[in-house]
């Protein structure tokens, strides 16, 4: 299969200027992807664009990530409705080098790889650009009525805009265009691919090479990644899903994929996964079968969770999983690392106690009722327990048992459960 069929069947293309599949039949040709720099991690949101770059070099392509430092520092209009905060170039360039170690996951940077993967940075070439110079050079190439008539340009513009839209922002596409013509210039680079909504950014950059270089060059973009229901795709009540760990937790991140619903998970094992067509409608056979397994969830999670995380983590947060659905064990619990265990008992409620009253050793009774408050009163605590329906860190209790230092998870946590699903943190300070 060739890049552009490969992308069909996934359903990773919007439009493309004609022309660019035969141009890719030609030769190994060199493609690139803008990645805004606003963030010292990228989200899930970013993954499309990554996968198209990897399908790139699968097919003996040469990708090309551009961080974009200096674009990055005026802000993309394009579906933005007011203007975002410019970073300095110390900020960029740390968020560069983190973007790099992500990317690699995913791309072949490997020196001696005819296509290797290469990562550029737009700040390196537009820092020591004058303005003069600029618009002498570049910014008499393309027309106002031409720069006015793009879509991002006349929402921000129009009678419904609020704030309308500064001379720094509408001179992005500009920027960007000069992006497309200095790698066509200098890296040989004949297509730049994104998202729909950089459709027109794209095409400016096109007939800047056709008119300043006397150049042809393409365009491809994949449609915005929606759900099913009308939400955000990537977002949650708490934010981005982030691909790093400090961020989202590698159990969060596969909840994530685990909980999208059966429309969705046919979608994104195609976008989101290298699967091939036989295997991925194979998998859609078994779960037509039987849906409520949930093995296109299962599958996407487990195999997006390694590529973004690694197997160990992947295997951490199934366990986590079953610690909150009540198939966990002690030792299971007792294996979390400590950002795993927050992220699995987000949102239950918590209490403080001070580390030396665990030091002397607590009777349960005194622990539950009077420290923690879990309970109302030692009576309620009594009762529960001795229907046997307590249990600190997963472990069933009666009321002779007493809270020692050998119990905290990662040294500070005692975990509570009241009945099958009531679950209480206990923080030791």
């Amino acid at each position: 299969m060739s890049f552009i069929e490969e992308l069909r069947w996934r359903g990773m293309i919007q439009d493309i200027t004609p022309g660019t599949e035969e141009q890719l039949r030609k030769e190994m040709a060199t493609a690139y992807v803008g990645i805004d720099p606003t963030a010292d991690s990228l989200h899930i949101g970013h993954l499309v664009s990554i996968m198209m770059l990897k399908h790139f070099q699968l097919a003996g392509h040469k990708p090309i990530a551009l961080i974009g430092g200096a674009t990055g520092m005026i802000g993309d209009p394009s579906g933005k409705s007011e203007e975002r905060n410019l970073l300095d170039e110390n900020i960029l360039r740390h968020n560069q080098e983190c973007i790099k170690n992500q990317l690699a996951k995913f791309l072949d940077f490997s020196k001696d790889k005819e296509n290797k993967a290469e990562l550029v940075n737009n700040y390196d070439w537009m820092k020591d650009f004058s303005f003069l110079e600029f618009i002498r050079e570049i910014g008499k190439h393309i027309t106002v009525n031409y720069m006015m008539s793009k879509d991002s340009v006349k929402k921000r513009i129009g009678s419904d805009s609020k704030e309308g839209m500064s001379f720094t922002e509408f001179s992005y596409q500009l920027v960007q265009a000069y992006d497309y013509l200095n790698l066509y210039e200098n890296k040989n680079c004949k297509l730049q691919m994104g998202g729909s909504d950089q459709w027109g950014n794209i095409i400016t950059g096109i007939e800047l090479i056709r008119r300043k270089a006397g150049g042809e060059a393409f365009a491809l973009t994949c449609p915005l990644i929606t759900k099913a229901d009308g939400g955000k795709f990537g977002k949650t009540e708490t934010g981005n899903i982030w691909l790093d760990p400090k961020y989202t937790s590698p159990y969060k991140f596969y909840q994530f994929w685990l909980n999208v619903s059966d429309e969705d998970a046919a979608k994104y094992i195609k976008i989101f996964t290298f699967f091939s067509k036989e295997k991925i409608e194979d998998l859609e056979k078994q779960h037509k079968k039987a849906s409520h397994l949930r093995i296109l969830q299962k599958t996407l999670a487990k195999d997006i969770t390694i590529s973004v995380h690694s197997e160990n983590d992947y295997n951490a947060a199934v366990e986590a999983s079953q610690i909150l659905f009540g198939k966990g064990t002690t030792d299971t619990l007792k294996n979390l690392s400590e950002n795993m265990l927050l992220s699995v008992f987000e949102g239950v409620p918590q209490s403080e106690i001070a580390k030396t009253e665990i030091d002397k050793s607590i009777g349960i009774l005194d622990f539950l009722a009077e420290k923690t408050k879990i309970f109302k009163s030692k009576g309620e605590a009594r009762r529960m327990l001795k229907d046997n329906g307590v249990s600190i860190n997963k472990q069933k209790v009666k009321d002779t048992f007493i809270i020692t230092n050998d119990m905290l998870l990662n040294n500070k946590y005692i975990l509570v459960q009241k009945g099958k699903k009531n679950y209480y943190l206990v923080k030791i300070l």
